[in-house]
């Protein structure tokens, strides 16, 4: 093999790794790109005060039904303690 051959190869996979590492940065970048638009909408629909009201709403119903959980867990273990 000669060294014209070999630098021929070299520069060649050279060049194929650089176009395969453009593209990998384009959708990178896209991918960036598309999650910062998406934060941006976000928090522009946090900014509404009705958004605000259903969000602590789920919240707070979330907590409720945790609360309830435990009180039903307390609940049980009270009535199998009064059976021992």
């Amino acid at each position: 093999m000669s060294i014209k051959i070999f630098f021929k190869n070299a520069f060649s996979d050279m060049k194929e790794s650089a176009k395969a590492q453009h593209q990998a940065d384009k959708a990178n970048f896209a991918a960036a790109k598309a999650e910062s638009r998406a934060q941006f909408e976000e928090a522009k629909v946090m900014g509404r005060p009705e958004t605000m009201k259903k969000m602590q709403q789920k919240q707070r119903d979330a907590q409720i039904q945790q609360a309830n959980e435990r009180i039903k867990a307390a609940q049980k273990r009270m009535d199998e303690a009064k059976n021992k």
